[in-house]
């Protein structure tokens, strides 16, 4: 969301290059002459040095620079905490500002440096967020390692399915259910194969699997359906002391494992944020659960701080963007070039809430695709719509602080096609 932002007349320009382990400075005064170059190590005397040779300067110090994984985080605090006004460069326009400006793509440290210090001059900044400083660095810790063990989960999860079970027991994987189906895991981890169970015999098998599969209607009908499963099995005549076996249930518990650390997540996530006024807003939204509202809380922080919801939009990436030159007129699309874990969680929102009965996402999808239920592009488009509103909604909530009112739209409201493209 970079925009023109003014600088006071007599504020020093601050632009560094930052990486892993060195930081390109460089300084100019507002009254011109040689601009000063710096090395700045990524060592606490050099962070020390830097911002106390900034306050000798005894004038307001502006200091911009492009965000860089993560290894700009800890120079950004210390010199925000030195009381420095910081001014963020987004990356593809210090990209295309670069290419703009020495007519070339070529590219190193000191040059970038330029590049950043002509973008804080004309003002083509974005505001700074410092995580920590503004609260949200456990909810980004939280929102960013649940997402990195669901992922794990999931992989863990379609290795079982694709790898271990048509070897060993192809036949169980209709009992799956979804990845959050613990108890199928624990069922696996004590009977991997089909010849574990069956040589217990029915009863005894019965006995044991009881406390496994958890609370279930037709509980016994159920485990007498998996024995009568396993006797007409296909799979591999392996012994269930085999090192195979050892292997498979290996993948299991680690599965097992991973599944309480997302639920230990969720929990602390939940009780962390149960008397946040944004956390139980966002959650009477349909499609916002716990993780949903956490990652909209740790990605955007405070959503009051956006003075309208297309800022928000922007911010997300949800905005729309059009190619045209002369007479042509390219086709209208998202420009995807906003956070990308909030787009992704607002679609994953929309998708939730359309499923639900009686709220005004599935009513809006329902008129968006009337006399169009074959059509996949006219859905897709219309599901866009609904991540947008989504974002909207959110924005809305949070910023006047009025609780989400379930009503049904007006059925005359008009349906707009823009082509929309969500990856």
């Amino acid at each position: 969301m970079t925009k023109r932002s003014s600088n006071p007349t007599d504020a020093v320009l601050v632009a560094i290059d930052m990486s892993k382990h060195r930081q390109e400075v460089l300084i100019e005064r507002p009254e011109g002459g040689p601009r000063r170059r710096m090395t700045v190590m990524a060592t606490k005397a050099d962070y020390d040095r830097l911002a106390t040779d900034l306050s000798d300067i005894g004038r307001p110090i502006i200091v911009g620079f492009e965000a860089t994984g993560n290894y700009h985080r800890t120079l950004a605090h210390r010199l925000l905490s030195a009381g420095f006004e910081l001014r963020l460069i987004s990356s593809v326009a210090l990209a295309r500002t670069r290419e703009a400006l020495h007519n070339g793509w070529d590219k190193n440290d000191s040059k970038d440096a330029q590049v950043i210090l002509h973008m804080l001059r004309i003002g083509a900044t974005q505001r700074y967020v410092d995580p920590l400083a503004a609260g949200i660095n456990d909810l980004q810790e939280m929102s960013k390692t649940h997402e990195a063990i669901s992922k794990a989960k999931t992989q863990t999860w379609h290795r079982i399915l694709t790898h271990y079970l048509p070897l060993y027991f192809p036949e169980i994987e209709r009992f799956a259910g979804n990845s959050r189906s613990d108890w199928f895991l624990a069922l696996l981890e004590r009977f991997p194969t089909p010849a574990s169970m069956t040589v217990l015999g029915q009863e005894t098998f019965s006995r044991e699997a009881w406390d496994l599969v958890g609370r279930k209607v037709s509980k016994a009908r159920l485990i007498n359906d998996i024995y009568e499963t396993a006797c007409a099995s296909v799979a591999l005549p392996v012994d269930e002391d085999s090192v195979s076996i050892a292997m498979f249930r290996m993948v299991i518990a680690q599965a097992r494992n991973l599944i309480r650390q997302r639920d230990e997540i969720e929990r602390t996530a939940h009780a962390m944020l149960a008397e946040n006024r944004d956390y139980q807003l966002l959650r009477m939204i349909p499609g916002i659960g716990p993780i949903n509202a956490l990652t909209i809380l740790a990605e955007a922080g405070d959503l009051r701080r956006f003075s309208h919801h297309r800022q928000f939009l922007k911010f997300c990436g949800l905005d729309l963007a059009t190619r045209q030159s002369g007479t042509f007129r390219g086709r209208t699309m998202l420009s995807k070039y906003g956070n990308a874990r909030l787009r992704r969680t607002f679609w994953m929102a929309a998708q939730v809430a359309a499923r639900q009965r009686n709220n005004s996402f599935r009513d809006k999808l329902g008129r968006y695709t009337a006399g169009h239920a074959d059509d996949a592009d006219r859905r897709r488009k219309a599901m866009t719509a609904l991540t947008a509103k989504m974002a909207r909604v959110a924005h809305a909530v949070i910023k006047t602080g009025t609780e989400y009112r379930p009503f049904l739209e007006r059925s005359d409201a008009r349906w707009k096609a823009p082509s929309l493209q969500v990856p």
